[in-house]
């Protein structure tokens, strides 16, 4: 493990652009259980960098804009279209956080389902359409 891995709680931390990021970030933490570490609002109303913390992991989250990395990176322009990047969160009962996402409006795409590698898994969309998946297989923990 590098020295940087050793000493850093997360070294991956997805990023995601929303078409109306407040709205976005609200719901990731109701839906999700996830927590606001940081919020750096923009000056149309919008999000300029928002953290939201899970655990000991992190996802990063903006208005999508018409910059640079805008170009590069967009909200879907359909909720239901195919995604090529999902993100996976381990979570401690997978039950019990579908219910919390379902009650919350989530798209269940995935029902909780036992897998073959081990652990339970689900699947949902956001308000937005971004995929999330959450599972109680953990690759960290020991045999």
């Amino acid at each position: 493990m590098s020295e940087l891995a050793a000493n850093t709680t997360a070294t991956i931390i997805p990023t995601l652009r929303y078409k109306d990021a407040p709205a976005a970030l609200e719901w990731l933490c109701k839906a999700f259980g996830f927590e606001k570490s940081l919020v750096v609002p923009d000056e149309s109303g919008g999000i300029a960098h928002a953290q939201l913390l899970f655990g000991n992991g992190m996802v990063m989250l903006g208005s999508a804009r018409d910059d640079a990395f805008g170009a590069l990176q967009a909200p879907l322009n359909a909720p239901d279209l195919p995604v090529s990047q999902s993100a996976y969160i381990i979570v401690a009962d997978v039950d019990v956080h579908h219910a919390r996402a379902k009650s919350a409006g989530a798209q269940i795409v995935l029902e909780p389902e036992d897998q073959d590698y081990g652990g339970r898994l689900y699947s949902c969309r956001d308000i937005e359409g971004n995929l999330w998946n959450f599972g109680s297989y953990n690759p960290w923990a020991p045999a």
